[in-house]
């Protein structure tokens, strides 16, 4: 039986106690979850191993433990493992990649992926056991009609990050792929105007030949300013 909280409250609240570990303690998981995420990589070279269901719905769970904003949770994960599906979401996504390669107002932007080696072949989306396509919730609709969304950007960018953790966590890769623009995944996956393609996530194991570019991460003394 919960007890009742001290606090009036005009909603149902709940007590919550996490754990309190001792300093040391909580640094050794701080550093272990540090070099975790550190050996991450994005991946665009995949085994067709198959990845059971299990994974990703643990994977969208973890998405679900998000804070977002007055508790709406404006996301929806698509997972897509029929071969067809994914076969029309490759050619759309590079239609829209080509024209974005063969653009030539934006060299700074070509200029900047350079190191990556990417082009217009998305052949991965073919090779993996699974799509996942994040679609951010506009608005919901309820029997009331339109319920206005808050911070949706926002919150649906922090429930893909723990979406990518989880996959990681598991063992899997994946690739953050952001075709421009992306209706075409409405339109072959079937939702409502309600919602808006955020992020393509191919997942599956990394291939037994696979390379990433030799990347450097960002210095803390440039992303952590004291003040």
């Amino acid at each position: 039986m919960t007890a009742p909280s001290p606090r009036p409250h005009a909603h149902p609240f709940v007590p919550y106690r996490p754990e309190r570990l001792p300093v040391a303690d909580g640094l050794r998981r701080g550093q272990e979850l540090f070099e975790h995420l550190d050996s991450r990589r994005s991946v665009r070279f995949f085994s067709p191993d198959p990845v059971p269901r299990e994974a990703i719905e643990l994977a969208v769970r973890s998405a679900n433990t998000a804070p977002s904003g007055a508790h709406q949770q404006p996301w929806t994960f698509v997972a897509v493992q029929d071969p067809g599906l994914k076969h029309q979401i490759r050619l759309a996504a590079e239609a829209e990649e080509k024209a974005f390669y063969e653009r030539a107002d934006i060299p700074q932007w070509h200029g900047a992926l350079s190191q990556l080696e990417t082009d217009a072949n998305k052949d991965y989306l073919d090779v993996v056991p699974w799509i996942v396509v994040a679609f951010a919730q506009k608005y919901g609709v309820t029997g009331a009609g339109r319920q206005k969304h808050y911070y949706v950007n926002e919150s649906v960018g922090i429930a893909c990050g723990l979406f990518i953790n989880a996959l990681h966590t598991m063992g899997l890769a994946t690739l953050t792929h952001t075709p421009n623009p992306m209706g075409f995944l409405t339109k072959i996956l079937d939702r409502p105007t309600s919602e808006r393609p955020y992020i393509v996530f191919p997942i599956g194991y990394p291939a037994a030949d696979c390379e990433v570019p030799d990347l450097t991460r960002k210095p803390l003394d440039e992303a952590l300013i004291w003040r």
